[in-house]
């Protein structure tokens, strides 16, 4: 595969077409037109999905004038990035010297250029974050404290002639003495990570969001139906049941859906309770009686 174009401090990888016309008795006439590839890194693969944890610890002062040690442990929870992404930075400073520390975080690019048996190396930072003083005998703990990579050339890591590597440093400054270093390696790719957790959740959410008018719909522990004969004479309940229920159609039940007869269960009023007396015939009829003074 082609090597991603690339233009450093020492060399460069550059790609263009070349279109060439040639003329018989005549001089052949050229054009040319420059081409950027992108040799593409998914970021996904397992191994750039590993976390990188690092930890180091320095003793501040020389000799038997030492003022204490300051201990530094750093993680990432993977290895490969995009450009534009931020980067989380867990880490964690306790500064038992007496001195004041400054945590730091950067990304510096190196450059390594192969040729003739030589090598030359150029080193850059492309971005960096700052954290708060930490005084004597205190610690600080950085919690997904953010970096964001900047536009930034794609790491080239198969090119025999260039190769372009990224790392994530955290480092203490300290004043008066040489400052306290953690680097990580670090991938910038081209096809970003798909977090598959965030996505399991937001799916899981719609989900329930979308299934959520199904407990209006379907009650836990539905009300048994009222028993008819408790409320009606058995009379009036002869009357209208007939001697044979009608037959079941199959087919008219399958066109319906199984919600309509849930809903018909769930929400079917109450009989009617009737305070008039179910045998009218057996109820007098009275008559008006008027006075006359």
């Amino acid at each position: 595969p082609l090597v991603t174009s690339f233009t450093g401090k020492y060399g460069s990888i550059q790609y263009y077409v070349k279109a060439i016309l040639e003329r018989p008795a005549a001089p052949e006439q050229s054009v040319q037109t420059e081409l950027q590839v992108i040799s593409h890194i998914d970021v996904s693969s397992p191994a750039l999905l590993t976390p990188v944890l690092r930890s180091q610890e320095k003793m501040v002062g020389c000799w038997f004038f030492t003022s204490g040690p300051v201990s530094l442990s750093a993680k990432i929870e993977r290895k490969g990035y995009c450009n534009g992404e931020a980067i989380p930075i867990y880490a964690e400073i306790e500064n038992c010297s007496s001195r004041l520390i400054v945590p730091k975080a950067a990304i510096f690019q190196t450059q390594t250029y192969l040729a003739s048996g030589k090598t030359k190396t150029f080193r850059q930072m492309v971005a960096n974050v700052r954290g708060n003083h930490i005084a004597s005998g205190s610690t600080d703990t950085w919690n997904g404290k953010t970096l964001k990579i900047p536009p930034v050339s794609p790491s080239i890591l198969d090119c025999c002639i260039i190769r372009v590597e990224y790392s994530l440093a955290v480092y203490i400054h300290i004043p008066g003495a040489k400052k306290l270093m953690i680097e990580m390696p670090l991938v910038i790719g081209t096809i970003p990570c798909i977090g598959f957790s965030s996505r399991n959740s937001s799916i899981t959410s719609q989900f329930s969001m979308d299934m959520s008018w199904l407990a209006l719909t379907l009650p836990e522990h539905p009300e048994a139906p009222p028993n008819y004969a408790d409320v009606v004479s058995e009379e009036e309940f002869s009357r209208h049941v007939p001697a044979y229920p009608p037959p079941i159609d199959c087919e008219e039940q399958l066109c319906c859906p199984v919600f309509a007869y849930i809903q018909e269960f769930r929400f079917q009023p109450p009989p009617l309770y009737s305070e008039i007396d179910p045998h009218p015939t057996d109820v007098e009829e009275t008559q008006p009686i008027s006075f006359m003074l």
